[in-house]
């Protein structure tokens, strides 16, 4: 006969003492954020007391703070098992789930939740935003006044949260109309609960977003104003995030002055203002905010502004070593090693080969535990239309995506297609609403984890996932390396090949991808007629009088591109073709020269290299409108190698002006000869160095010739199909049909 052996009272009272110290330290450990340190230390408490309640739902939220939402899930149903009956394990296992994209399994949790306390605000606010989310208003509406209701039973202060919070959820999806009615609802309670001007200031910033969003932009900026007399850092930094989502540029810089003006030794602030400098080109500040930040301590973020700071110096090998040597630190696939990816095109020092190997170096992590194809199951297409999915963060004034993508949407045959666009940016102007207007589906996911946008484009079915991010700020490589369609593309966002598992396909054209050049692609390369971007402005730019006297003034040579692209070959090659044309000027324009200390920086480096500086004009940047003009007073534009002009030379050839490019080896030192050959220029392609230098000596020499050649050039390129937005996305969509043939669809 077997006997227990059972605990003595005194024993069990020193193991829950010691589960008590355990849950202490660990609680100490997650008010300071040590998410690790305190997740050990709540597991220890459970192996001690594995009823402990209060530590297995703190043990849950250190994998939710984490971002491990499936732990956290798991998590929480380890709280479900001590008490069935908890309300904070079933609302904060909904929140799991709906990061994990499990949508319906949320929406059970909340409700069990609210079944188990009615008179708590958070739970409806929780199922408010999941029916949202999936267009269900009249259902959210009824959540949001149970919310108020529940609310109300609390403070007036409380009903506020509840609009404010639904607020916030309806900017994150675009939804300004009813944003608007949950701040004016909660203005309205705040004022009357006597709230402090620095929590009214708080609620004009939400508002002034949601009139930006709305169009009303003079009632925004009062409202922004409002907002700027804060002096709360969080309210302060927001309105900055805010004014930069909506390209108030200038105004975030301003927002971001005043902040640290007020709080100087605070790091947020000094990084906030740090990211802002980097991204407007002003590298001496950004370095000096980087080394005050120093001062104070580490920070993750200082090696990647850091590098991109000296990129945007011109410094683009120093600023890839460093990256390099981050990516190191950080191998897995993510933010890091996108860095490193774009800053590598900028390289001289990197072949086409090259290239592919240090992709695929970078983003071999992201295939572990990739979903199987397989596993996709889709309706034939017989019958029925395309699910065609694009991933953008960028449909927003002047950049190249929505310059491109606007004919596209505006074209696609929607008799064929269903298009549905995931936004995953967070900048919105005019050109955004056009977009979304173009759009059958628009889906806002910028703050979606990978696991709910996968689960959302599973939900919709689609067929082919049309990538626009590559590894730009957006990219969701790690998403697209685990497979969230059954088909995925690379298109317009990244000149080149990805190195993304399972990115499947590339769309490129013959001559960007010539035959034989599929060694130096991870992706399979699907060819469009023509070239690869159709340049088809809906805005008018007039060309400028083309005069005799353009034939008689000093000839100028331009470039107007980014600065990382004006590398040591580069200017080389444009040092080299300033001394072969006597009297030539050339005309640099980058956003930047509106940096003094970055445009000096840069001259000096110009006389470093032999350069007649006297010869050369630094230009800020300009105004689209106003940049387009400017074409006028260059004569030829110069193309950069090895990251060939891509917008700005369809610009400059729209404007009729002509372009010498350098024949490279990969995407992004083909595109210049892909735009030539299109427009009937191959004259003006050199395949080596000397030629490029020969050939701005050949057509400087007949200004006659270049005279005529601008006054026709724009009515040749629109005779060409590569110009007509009609037959290019016809071209696209035959190519996205050829590609699902490949991939064994049967089309109808």
């Amino acid at each position: 006969m077997q006997h227990t052996v059972q605990d003595s009272p005194q024993q069990g009272g020193d193991i829950r003492q010691a589960a008590a110290a355990h849950f202490n330290s660990a609680n100490a450990d997650f008010r300071d954020g040590r998410w690790e340190a305190a997740l050990s230390g709540f597991e220890a408490a459970l192996a001690l007391d594995e009823t402990m309640e209060p530590a297995a739902i703190q043990a849950a939220r250190c994998h939710a703070n984490r971002g491990q939402w499936q732990a956290a899930r798991d998590g929480f149903a380890r709280v479900l098992m001590i008490n069935p009956a908890s309300y904070t394990a079933w609302l904060e296992s909904g929140h799991a789930c709906r990061r994990l994209g499990l949508f319906e399994d949320a929406d059970q949790a909340y409700r069990r939740a609210a079944g188990l306390a009615p008179e708590r605000h958070e739970t409806f606010v929780a199922l408010a935003r999941i029916l949202e989310e999936f267009g269900r208003f009249q259902d959210a509406d009824d959540a949001v006044d149970k919310a108020v209701a529940a609310a109300a039973r609390t403070s007036a202060q409380t009903v506020a949260t509840v609009h404010r919070m639904m607020a916030r959820y309806r900017l994150e999806q675009k939804l300004p109309d009813r944003a608007l009615a949950s701040l004016e609802a909660g203005i309205r309670v705040a004022a009357e609960s006597a709230a402090t001007l620095e929590e009214l200031c708080d609620w004009q910033v939400e508002r002034g977003y949601a009139l930006m969003l709305m169009g009303e932009h003079a009632r925004a900026h009062k409202a922004f104003g409002a907002a700027s007399v804060s002096t709360r850092e969080g309210t302060l930094l927001r309105l900055a995030e805010v004014s930069y989502m909506n390209n108030l540029w200038e105004e975030a810089g301003e927002v971001l002055r005043r902040c640290v003006a007020l709080h100087p030794t605070s790091v947020s602030s000094l990084m906030a203002l740090a990211r802002h400098c980097s991204h407007c080109w002003d590298v001496a500040e950004a370095e000096r905010l980087l080394q005050q930040v120093e001062a104070l301590g580490s920070h993750p973020e200082v090696p990647g502004i850091r590098a991109n700071a000296r990129i945007r110096g011109g410094d683009a090998e120093e600023g890839l070593r460093l990256l390099i040597d981050e990516a190191k630190a950080n191998h897995d696939g993510g933010r890091a090693c996108s860095r490193v990816a774009m800053t590598s095109l900028y390289s001289d020092s990197y072949s086409a080969a090259q290239i592919l190997d240090l992709h695929t170096w970078l983003f071999e992590p992201l295939g572990v535990k990739a979903r199987e194809r397989a596993s996709f199951r889709r309706e034939p297409l017989a019958g029925r239309r395309i699910r065609l999915g694009f991933i953008s963060a960028d449909m927003h004034y002047q950049h190249p995506v929505n310059i491109f993508m606007q004919p596209i949407l505006r074209e696609l045959d929607r008799s064929r297609f269903e298009c549905f666009v995931y936004a995953a940016g967070g900048l919105n102007d005019d050109q955004t609403q056009l977009a979304r207007q173009r759009s059958e589906h628009w889906v806002e996911v910028e703050t979606w984890t990978d696991a709910q946008l996968a689960a959302r484009i599973e939900q919709d079915k689609i067929d082919i996932l049309v990538d626009l991010l590559g590894h730009t700020a957006h990219s969701r490589g790690m998403m697209l390396g685990r497979r969230a369609a059954p088909v995925q593309v690379n298109y317009l966002g990244y000149p080149g090949t990805t190195g993304i598992p399972n990115m499947d396909w590339l769309i490129s054209d013959a001559v960007v991808t010539p035959d034989g050049a599929e060694r130096y692609y991870s992706e399979r390369v699907a060819r469009l007629p023509g070239t690869v971007f159709c340049f088809a402005p809906e805005e008018d730019y007039p060309l400028p009088p083309i005069t005799q006297e353009m034939a008689e003034r000093p000839l100028t040579f331009g470039s107007v591109n980014n600065i990382a692209k004006y590398s040591t070959r580069t200017l080389g090659l444009y040092k080299r073709v300033l001394d072969s044309v006597e009297g030539s000027r050339l005309s640099l324009r980058t956003a930047s020269f509106s940096d003094p200390q970055a445009t000096g920086f840069f001259r000096a480096r110009l006389q470093d290299l032999g350069f007649d500086t006297e010869r050369v004009s630094l230009q800020p940047p300009l105004a689209l409108p106003q940049m387009m003009r400017a074409y006028r007073d260059i004569d030829i534009v110069l193309d950069a190698h090895p990251y060939n002009g891509g917008t700005t030379s369809l610009q400059a050839l729209w404007m009729g002006v002509p372009v010498i490019t350098l024949e490279g080896q990969q995407f992004v030192s083909r595109m210049g000869t892909s735009f030539l050959t299109a427009a009937g220029l191959a004259d003006w392609i050199a395949p080596d160095d000397d030629a490029y230098v020969a050939l701005a000596q050949e057509k400087a020499r007949d200004r006659a010739a270049l005279v005529t050649l601008r006054r026709e050039l724009r009515q040749r390129l629109l005779a060409r199909d590569a110009w007509n937005p009609v037959i290019h996305t016809r071209n696209f969509e035959k190519a996205l049909i050829d590609i699902l043939k490949a991939e064994g669809y049967a089309t109808a």
